[in-house]
C-alpha cells in the first residue's frame, strides 16, 4: 500500500523505528551549522549544493542545479544508510520544505517508495515536543544501491522549447509572480518567464504556518489545472529544479500522477538565448 508523502510530526513521534532514516536536508550556506546545532535525534545531513546537484561552471548548461549522476548519487544513498528496505523522514529548516522535496523527489526516483516530507519541518517538529539535539549518529551500514535511471518523468530544454506554447501541453512556473511577471529577478540573469508558462507559485500548496493544504484542497486546486492533461504532458519548472519539487510532492499528496520535472529551469532557459515573456 502506497503511503503519503506527507507525514505530520504526531505520526513521526510513534512511528517504528526499524529500517527509519530521518534525513535533514540543507540549502547550502550555514545550513550544516545549524544541523550541528540542533536536529530531529538521529537525524543525518545531506545538502542540496553539495549532494543533491553536480553544479556546472556555467548553469547554461543545465541549469544553477542539476541533478547529480546517478552514480554521485549511489555514494549519497550508500553515505546516509539508504537502500530500497528503508523508510526515509526528510525535513528541512525551512517549513516550506524546499530542500526537503528535493530529495524527496530524488529518492522517488532512485526507486525508493517509502518516502515522506515532515509537514511543517523541524519547526513543527519541536512545536509538537519532538526530540530535537546535536547528537550526531552512525548511519547503518548497508550495501551499496545500483542506480540505472531516473525512474521519475523529467524533460529537458528541448521538449520546453518544442511544447511550451502548444495548448495540449501545460509548463507550470512555480516561482513568485513578481519573478514570472518580469518585474524582479533576484538569481538569475534575465527578468520574465517561459513563453506559454503559467504561474501557480508554490506557497500556494501552504497554509500560513507553512505546512502543506490538505490532499482535498490540493486536488481541487490542481484539478482545474490538470484535467484535460495527461500527466506526460505537464512540465513543472522554477528557477533551479529544487522548488519545482514542491508542486511535484504537493500534487503527489493530492493524488495525482507526478509530472514532468524540467531540472534547467529558468536558470537554464534565461542563459540560452530563449524567447523571454514578461507581464508588465
Amino acid at each position: 500500500m502506497k503511503i503519503p508523502p506527507i507525514i505530520n510530526a504526531e505520526e513521526l513521534a510513534v512511528l517504528n523505528r526499524e529500517n527509519l532514516v530521518i534525513v535533514d536536508a540543507g540549502s547550502g550556506g550555514s545550513a550544516y551549522e545549524k544541523y550541528l546545532e540542533e536536529h530531529i535525534d538521529g537525524a543525518l545531513y545531506v545538502d542540496v549544493n553539495n549532494d543533491l546537484a553536480q553544479i556546472p561552471k556555467d548553469a547554461k548548461n543545465g541549469g544553477r542545479h542539476p541533478l547529480p549522476s546517478l552514480e554521485k548519487f549511489e555514494e549519497v544513498l550508500h553515505r546516509l544508510g539508504i537502500n530500497q528496505n528503508s523508510h526515509v523522514i526528510v525535513y528541512d529548516d525551512k517549513n516550506a520544505s524546499i530542500a526537503g522535496a528535493r530529495f524527496w523527489w530524488m529518492l522517488r526516483a532512485a526507486g525508493i517508495e517509502k518516502v515522506q516530507v515532515l509537514n511543517g519541518g523541524i519547526q513543527k517538529a519541536k512545536e509538537k515536543g519532538l526530540d530535537v539535539n546535536s547528537k550526531i549518529v552512525e548511519p547503518k551500514s548497508i550495501d551499496k544501491l545500483s542506480l540505472k535511471e531516473w525512474k521519475l518523468p523529467k524533460v529537458d530544454i528541448d521538449f520546453i522549447t518544442q511544447y511550451s506554447e502548444n495548448p495540449d501541453y501545460v509548463v507550470i512556473d512555480v516561482r513568485e509572480k513578481d519573478r514570472y511577471d518580469g518585474k524582479t529577478e533576484p538569481i538569475d540573469e534575465i527578468a520574465g518567464h517561459i513563453p506559454g508558462a503559467i504561474n501557480i507559485p508554490f506557497k500556494e500548496n501552504l497554509n500560513e504556518d507553512g505546512t502543506f493544504k490538505s490532499p482535498e484542497v490540493l486536488h481541487e486546486k490542481y484539478s482545474e489545472v490538470l484535467k484535460n492533461h495527461s500527466s506526460h504532458k505537464v512540465a513543472v519548472h522554477c528557477g533551479s529544479g529544487v522548488t519545482a519539487c514542491h508542486t511535484l510532492l504537493a500534487m503527489d499528496y493530492a493524488g495525482f500522477e507526478i509530472p514532468n520535472l524540467y531540472v534547467g529551469s529558468w536558470s537554464e532557459w534565461s542563459r540560452n538565448d530563449k524567447p523571454v515573456a514578461k507581464n508588465i
